[in-house]
C-alpha cells in the first residue's frame, strides 16, 4: 500500500526546494542537464524508497543525502577515459602560454576527495549545519569536523600554489 501522505509530503518538499537540490547537484557535475536528470533522478530514487523515511520531519536530510548519492554515483559513471587523436589536441594549441595564475575555486575543489568535497559543498555551499552534515553523510559528527578541518587545510594549501 502506497502511503499517499508521505508521497505527498516528499512532493510538496521538493518542490519547495528544487533550486536548493538543483545547486546541489550542478555544484557537483558542473553541468545544467546531467544536473536536472541528477534531481529528476534523486525524486524517482526518493518515492520508490518511501520506505527508508521513518520520520518525516527528516524529509530534508533524507532527500539531501539522496542527491549526493545520486550525484556521487553519476560522477563515478562518468570517470571514462577518453582518448583523443594527437592531431585533434595540436589544431586546439594556439602556440601561446598562459602566463598569469586563474584561480578556479572549482578547480581546486575538484581536487579533494568526494568525502571531503561533500563536506565543503554542503556547509558553505548548501549552508548546513555540522549536524545536518552528519546525518546526510551518515557520519559521526566528530568525523565531519575532522574532516572539515582537513578539507580546509587541503583549499588553503591548494589555493596557495596558485
Amino acid at each position: 500500500m502506497i502511503n499517499t501522505s508521505i508521497e505527498k509530503q516528499i512532493a510538496d518538499h521538493v518542490i519547495s526546494n528544487k533550486e536548493s537540490y538543483y545547486r546541489l547537484a550542478f555544484s557537483y557535475v558542473r553541468n545544467v542537464d546531467d544536473a536536472l536528470d541528477i534531481v529528476q533522478e534523486s525524486i524517482l530514487k526518493a518515492l520508490s524508497s518511501m520506505s527508508s523515511l521513518k520520520e518525516p520531519d527528516y524529509i530534508r536530510t533524507w532527500f539531501y543525502r539522496i542527491v549526493v548519492n545520486t550525484s556521487l554515483d553519476f560522477l563515478r559513471r562518468q570517470k571514462k577515459l577518453v582518448i583523443v587523436e594527437d592531431e585533434i589536441l595540436c589544431s586546439f594549441d594556439t602556440g601561446a602560454d598562459d602566463v598569469y595564475a586563474v584561480l578556479d575555486l572549482q578547480s581546486v575543489l575538484e581536487t579533494l576527495p568526494d568525502n571531503y568535497r561533500s563536506i565543503i559543498i554542503l556547509r558553505y555551499f548548501e549552508d548546513l549545519k555540522l549536524e545536518e552534515i552528519a546525518e546526510i553523510l551518515s557520519e559521526n559528527i566528530s568525523t565531519i569536523k575532522t574532516r572539515l578541518y582537513k578539507a580546509l587545510k587541503w583549499l588553503r594549501i591548494k589555493i596557495e600554489e596558485v
